[in-house]
């Protein structure tokens, strides 16, 4: 008897198992199925990207190359190229290699480039300073004192790591300028700053040293300090 029993609740489990399979067993295959689908779209979308990923980056050196064999507009053409299609990473920096390579040919237009990224509000803020910076050390050899303080005063006057950048190029600038006191000024603030990186101390020693009034006289006003050349302007690529 108890094997009886035995198969009548069997019989029962199955039946009732068969009608739950009828009423919900399309959802559990429709949700494996939507599960399988997602990994392979995933799957998919890291390949594309791994791919589009090797490829830029083959492109950008290219591009980089050009530059160093001193082919500026076809570098700049094809840093531009990489600045409308690449992702986004390359983008911005493809952008900031384009208005280098135009610097070589057309300092006020590379200027202006530089002033449309920092005016970019979505790049980064460490990108958009930077971007200032690069203006600013053009205009160092190519416009007045007041064109590179309106690109770099606020910074030279916060607290950011680009600070001594900015202050060193307001002294350089100030020095070609022939605003020796400025320019003494200036330096003076960068060697005061104890985070000032070695290299910037070291020049803006340099500027000190080349504005520094001559000693005067017993009975006669000192001198003003005589000019000399210019310490070379920082050089920097993105």
């Amino acid at each position: 008897m108890t094997d009886i029993f035995d198969e009548i609740d069997e019989d029962l489990r199955r039946e009732r198992l068969s009608r739950l399979w009828n009423r919900f067993g399309i959802y559990v295959i429709l949700f494996v199925v939507a599960v399988i689908a997602g990994t392979a779209a995933y799957s998919g979308w890291r390949w594309w990207q791994q791919r589009e990923a090797q490829a830029t980056s083959v492109r950008f050196e290219a591009a980089v190359k050009l530059a160093d064999e001193g082919k500026h507009q076809e570098a700049e053409a094809a840093f531009n190229a990489l600045a409308k299609d690449a992702p986004a990473g390359y983008r911005a920096l493809a952008r900031f290699r384009a208005a280098t390579e135009l610097a070589t040919r057309d300092k006020a237009a590379a200027v202006a480039a530089f002033d449309t990224l920092a005016a970019d509000t979505g790049l980064t803020a460490a990108e958009r300073d930077l971007a200032r910076i690069r203006a600013a050390m053009i205009l160092v050899d190519t416009g007045a004192v007041a064109d590179v303080k309106q690109r770099v005063q606020a910074l030279a006057d916060g607290t950011s790591p680009l600070r001594h950048s900015a202050r060193e190029l307001i002294a350089l600038s100030q020095y070609k300028a022939g605003d020796l006191k400025g320019a003494n000024t200036t330096a003076s603030l960068i060697l005061e700053d104890q985070e000032t990186p070695y290299g910037v101390r070291s020049r803006a020693e340099l500027i000190r040293s080349l504005t520094a009034p001559a000693p005067a006289k017993a009975g006669e006003a000192a001198p003003a300090p005589a000019s000399a050349p210019a310490p070379a302007a920082p050089s920097a690529k993105p």
